[in-house]
C-alpha cells in the first residue's frame, strides 16, 4: 500500500464530506470537551436516533461538568434510565467528579491524561483529543474499521490482536494531520450512511471504484470478526407485590447486571416459569413467607436481549392483605415514587407496556 493510495484515501474522504455528505447532529462541531465526552458515552453501544434525546436532556439537566458532578446519583440514573449499559453510567458520573475535583472542572487536553479516566478507552480519547483540541489521534470504531476493512479488503479479523494492530497502524496513517476532527467525523459519516453493514450504498461511495471488497465481491464477508461469545440464557422473573398503594421495591447491588437500579421481587428460575397461578401459589409463599396475597395477573413471556445474556420472564402481579415481614432490604414504596428511581429497561419496558401510559400508579400496575 503505498503513500499515494493512502493520501488518495484521506483527500477523497475530506472531499466527499465537505461536498454534501454532514450528518446535521448537535454535537458535531462541539468543542467542549465536556459535551464531547458525554455525546460519545451516550453514543457507545446505542444508535443515534435513540441517543440523541438523552444528550439533549443530559445538556439541558448538566450544562457543565459541574453540574454533573453534583447531581445526586440517584437522579443521574433516573435521567439515563431506558439507555442500557448503565456501568457507562457509573463511569460518567465518576469521571465528573474526578475532573471537577482534581482539574477544578476542567477537562484536561492531553491524550495520555485522558485516556486514564474511568470508562474512557482509545476510541473516546481519540474523539475527544481531536474534536476538542484538534490533536491527531484516530478514532476506531466499528464504522471505521468496516470502511477500512472493505475499502483495503483487509480481511484479518477486527477482534484478533493481529488484526487490532493492523486497524490502528492504518487508521493513524490515514489520518489528516492538519483536521484530525474533520477527517475522523468523515471517515465515521462514511461508515455510518453509506459503507453499512447491510445493504451499503456503494454507488453513492467516494471509493466505489476502488474499494477492494466490493471488486472482490467480499462486501458481505468484510469486515472479519473471529470470535463469537456464546450468551446465557437467564429466567428472572419478577413479584410485583401491592399493599395499600404500596410496592415492595429494592436497589440491586453486587456484580450482578443492572447493579444499582431497582427492581422488584425477584424469583430467578432454571427455565422458563409456568404461568398457572395454581403452580405458582406454593412457590409464591415460600418466597414471600406468607400466603396472605391473591394472584391477579401472571404476564406473558417479556425478553431483553443484552450483550452476552438473554434474559427472560414472567411479572406476577399479586395482591397483599398483610405486609411482608421477611423482606430484609425492600422498601415500600408507592407509585408516584416509582417514577422517582431508575429501573432497568426490561422492568421499564413492561411498565410501559402494561399500563399504557407512563404514570405507575398503583391502580394501573395492579391489574392491566
Amino acid at each position: 500500500m503505498t503513500k499515494t493510495t493512502k493520501a488518495f484515501f484521506t483527500n477523497s474522504l475530506l472531499k466527499w464530506h465537505r461536498a454534501r455528505n454532514r450528518r446535521e447532529m448537535p454535537w458535531k462541531g462541539e468543542k467542549d470537551p465536556y459535551r464531547v465526552w458525554l455525546s460519545e458515552i451516550i453514543l457507545q453501544q446505542t444508535r443515534v436516533e435513540q441517543g440523541l434525546a438523552y444528550y439533549q436532556k443530559f445538556v439541558r439537566e448538566f450544562p457543565r461538568i459541574q453540574d454533573l458532578a453534583e447531581a445526586s446519583d440517584k437522579k443521574v440514573f433516573k435521567l439515563w434510565e431506558g439507555l442500557g449499559y448503565y456501568s457507562r453510567c457509573r463511569s460518567l458520573i465518576h469521571t465528573a467528579r474526578f475532573i471537577t475535583e482534581h482539574y477544578h472542572g476542567k477537562f484536561p487536553h492531553d491524550f495520555e491524561t485522558i485516556s486514564g479516566l474511568k470508562g474512557i478507552g482509545p476510541y473516546t480519547a481519540s474523539a475527544i483529543s481531536s474534536f476538542a483540541f484538534n490533536l491527531p489521534y484516530a478514532v476506531l470504531d466499528g464504522n471505521v474499521n468496516r470502511v477500512i476493512s472493505r475499502v483495503f479488503g483487509i480481511s484479518t479479523g477486527i477482534d484478533t490482536s493481529a488484526g487490532k494492530k493492523i486497524f490502528s497502524t492504518l487508521a493513524q496513517e490515514l489520518l489528516n494531520q492538519q483536521d484530525p476532527g474533520e477527517y475522523n467525523q468523515a471517515i465515521m459519516d462514511l461508515g455510518a450512511t453509506i459503507c453499512k453493514p447491510k445493504s451499503p450504498r456503494c454507488p453513492e461511495c467516494p471509493f466505489h471504484h476502488y474499494c477492494e471488497a466490493r471488486l472482490h465481491n467480499q462486501i458481505d464477508k468484510l469486515p472479519v470478526k473471529e470470535k463469537k461469545p456464546a450468551k446465557k440464557q437467564r429466567y428472572i422473573n419478577y413479584i410485583i407485590a401491592h399493599y395499600r398503594g404500596s410496592f415492595y421495591v429494592r436497589e440491586r447491588k453486587g456484580k450482578d447486571i443492572w447493579l444499582n437500579l431497582h427492581e422488584f421481587i425477584p424469583m430467578e428460575t432454571s427455565e422458563s416459569l409456568d404461568g398457572d397461578k395454581r403452580k405458582l401459589q406454593s412457590r409464591l409463599c415460600k418466597i414471600l413467607g406468607t400466603n396472605a396475597f391473591s394472584i391477579e395477573l401472571v404476564s406473558d413471556v417479556q425478553n431483553q436481549q443484552l450483550t452476552h445474556q438473554h434474559i427472560s420472564g414472567r411479572f406476577v402481579h399479586i395482591k397483599l392483605s398483610k405486609s411482608l415481614e421477611r423482606m430484609d432490604g425492600f422498601a415500600r414504596l408507592s407509585g408516584a415514587d416509582l417514577d422517582k428511581i431508575a429501573f432497568p429497561k426490561f422492568i421499564l419496558n413492561y411498565l410501559r407496556l402494561t399500563t399504557k401510559f407512563s404514570a405507575r400508579k398503583p391502580n394501573s400496575i395492579s391489574k392491566r
